[in-house]
């Protein structure tokens, strides 16, 4: 069965076609990051029109990468939660007309959800050649789920059968991550920013505080936040109502490097403390992590040194945003799911993984 994924909920426009919910057919991405770059984060009136400049040849390249017509899709497969608005819509329009056109079924997916299923794909075609897990994930299965908007530790019993265990309770960790590479006078994306920094700075070099909250496997990362920015303020010899905006003319090398490995060894610890207790209180089969920030080294290093089990990563390219993980779980959810009606299916941008 070969599902053909479409993508759209951000700033990337992907499609991809995927076999059976794991062989690797195609995978295209026209990311929007150098775009937005400029205006340190993402627009959303500009990523939605930028959606609309290449969802048709994105599309049309995933096919033919394949080597496939639409004969030989069975399926497709689109996000349609969450997301920004005037993106999901450009990607739910074009599969909702693409569905009419060539009568195929549609299944709506839930982009969080589908992260996790980027871990399930352990094979791929010739053409690519991407370093991917050698088997897929057993269940039970415990997912964290890190990334510019999400922060979740999630339980799966199966496919489609999930409990929300815990999540933070203010900014997404990859949020946190481009505040703090804003303090610091790094640019966006933060995460690959402050990574690359971090490596030339001593992670014990200021002592930031981890959140501790009444929900078991919760996060918090506003307060960690906080911390930096007055430590800054502190290093360059100013008080608390200094804006953090005129910050970076003043951080030299030294506390950019050492602040920017500070933050993110803490960051990844308050992570691994969670998920570490919910391994140990859970006991699942496998554990994954899914998202844009489970491309962080730091964080593969640090968890794999925390569990007692065999950990296999998902290559980066299919830790951020793409369609190959659409396209996987739309596999799985044919299995369990009726298709949606392509004439009525309505984005809903503010979505939680609670409700499947």
């Amino acid at each position: 069965m070969r599902i053909l994924g479409i993508e759209s909920s951000c700033d990337e426009t992907a499609a991809s076609i995927v076999e059976d919910g794991e062989r690797l057919l195609s995978n295209v991405v026209n990311s929007q990051i150098d775009i937005h770059a400029e205006y340190g984060g993402v627009i959303p009136e500009i990523a939605a029109r930028s959606h609309l400049e290449v969802i048709n040849p994105v599309i049309k390249k995933a096919l033919s990468d394949a080597n496939c017509t639409w004969d030989d899709i069975d399926a497709i497969a689109v996000t349609y939660a969450p997301g920004l608005i005037g993106s999901l819509l450009i990607g739910t329009l074009a599969a909702r007309t693409l569905a009419i056109i060539h009568h195929k079924p549609l299944y709506k997916i839930h982009h969080v959800e589908a992260h996790v299923y980027a871990n399930f794909i352990n094979q791929q075609s010739g053409d690519l050649s991407l370093s991917l897990p050698k088997k897929q994930p057993l269940f039970p299965l415990l997912s964290l789920i890190v990334s510019g908007g999400h922060s979740q530790l999630v339980l799966f019993k199966n496919h489609g059968d999930y409990q929300l265990i815990g999540q933070t309770q203010d900014d997404a960790i990859g949020e946190a991550f481009d505040k703090v590479a804003k303090i610091i006078g790094l640019p966006y994306p933060g995460g690959p920013a402050i990574a690359k920094a971090a490596e030339l700075g001593d992670p014990h070099a200021f002592q930031l505080p981890i959140a501790k909250l009444s929900g078991e496997y919760d996060f918090s990362f506003s307060g960690l936040k906080t911390a930096v920015l007055r430590a800054v303020q502190r290093e360059v010899g100013k008080d608390f109502t200094f804006p953090s905006h005129e910050l970076p003319g003043l951080v030299d090398d030294e506390l950019r490097h050492n602040m920017a490995a500070s933050f993110q060894y803490t960051a990844i610890k308050t992570l691994i403390d969670k998920t570490k207790k919910a391994f140990d209180n859970f006991q699942p089969a496998s554990v994954v992590i899914a998202g844009g920030v489970a491309a962080n080294q730091e964080l593969r290093r640090q968890l794999r040194e925390s569990l007692p089990i065999e950990i296999e990563y998902t290559p980066i390219q299919l830790c951020t945003d793409n369609a190959a993980m659409i396209a996987t779980l739309g596999y799985y959810r044919a299995q369990i799911d009726q298709p949606a009606n392509p004439y009525d299916l309505e984005v809903q941008p503010s979505l939680s993984m609670t409700v499947v």
